[in-house]
């Protein structure tokens, strides 16, 4: 269950901007300007976290960023999983797929739906372009790949 007081996007829309705009992993910032953990999400955690907005490391950033995919020895840099340390991981080779707040717990619903309406249909024909470029993952051959495993 989403938090009842969530950020009005209206009021930070500047701010969301500039900061979606940045080379920067913008997940701890998104974070940080949301209204913090809602005590009716889903993760199963022992103490009362409601309203905290400090990271809780469960990882998510970490394991979706798809620059840390292509190049898993900067993995090697640091065993934390927090949005902090997704920002010394990729510090300005952020890809800007914005999937990294999509997976936070802990980024208002109202944050996440603007950027979906939009940045999203921007991030697909960026990224789409990439598909098949020398030095990046030809996503049929993985499709094709996956499947031949299941």
């Amino acid at each position: 269950m989403p938090q009842q007081n969530q950020v009005d996007v209206k009021e930070i829309e500047a701010i969301l901007s500039e900061i979606l705009s940045s080379r920067v992993p913008p997940v701890a910032r998104c974070r940080l300007l949301s209204s913090g953990l809602s005590s009716g999400h889903t993760l199963d955690v022992t103490e009362e976290l409601g309203g905290v907005k400090a990271c809780l490391a469960c990882g998510n950033c970490i394991d979706i960023c798809p620059v840390l995919v292509r190049e898993p020895h900067r993995r090697r840099k640091t065993q934390q999983r927090t949005s902090m340390a997704l920002e010394s991981l990729v510090p300005e080779d952020c890809d800007r797929c914005y999937a990294c707040i999509l997976v936070c717990p802990q980024v208002d619903t109202t944050i996440k739906y603007y950027i979906v309406n939009n940045y999203m249909i921007e991030v697909m024909s960026r990224l789409e372009g990439r598909i098949g470029s020398e030095g990046e993952p030809d996503l049929d051959l993985f499709l094709e790949e996956a499947l031949s495993q299941v």
